[in-house]
């Protein structure tokens, strides 16, 4: 798969490039998602949930660190690292991803880059990359 460039000019776009992606991924994949606060990360992950059958709602696990949505076609954890920033995974716990991020469900992980180093043996299958272009603008990159 090559990296894949796209600007999307709404939340409404954004979702749907998510949804594309979605379709193709199974329990046990995980996709990390980067940008700065506010580019679209969540709402990112929200498209993919909506496509993969979630219908309640999906929002930014930033205090809690770790959402799960049972109600798709697969089970679905959605986690935020940024508050780990400084000290990654190994100043918590370690095994604190080994629930969220399994063969059995599908993982998305926000501010990836701030939590240190994923589990031995995480397929990783993309790595959606999001910044501001101006107004309601971003370029949304998925890379394999």
């Amino acid at each position: 798969m090559s990296a894949d460039a796209t600007t999307s000019t709404s939340a409404a776009q954004t979702e749907a490039l998510a949804a594309t992606l979605a379709q193709r991924l199974t329990a046990g994949d995980v996709v990390l998602v980067s940008g700065e606060l506010g580019a679209g990360k969540t709402t990112f992950v929200r498209g993919a949930c909506r496509a993969l059958g979630v219908r309640g709602p999906v929002t930014s696990p930033t205090f809690t660190i770790a959402r799960r949505y049972e109600d798709g076609r697969a089970p679905i954890s959605h986690l935020d690292l940024f508050r780990l920033a400084g000290g990654g995974l190994d100043a918590e716990e370690p095994e604190l991803l080994d629930d969220e991020i399994g063969r059995d469900r599908i993982a998305f992980v926000e501010w990836p880059e701030a939590g240190g180093a994923l589990p031995a043996g995480v397929r990783v299958v993309a790595h959606v990359r999001l910044e501001h272009l101006g107004g309601d603008r971003r370029l949304v990159r998925i890379e394999p």
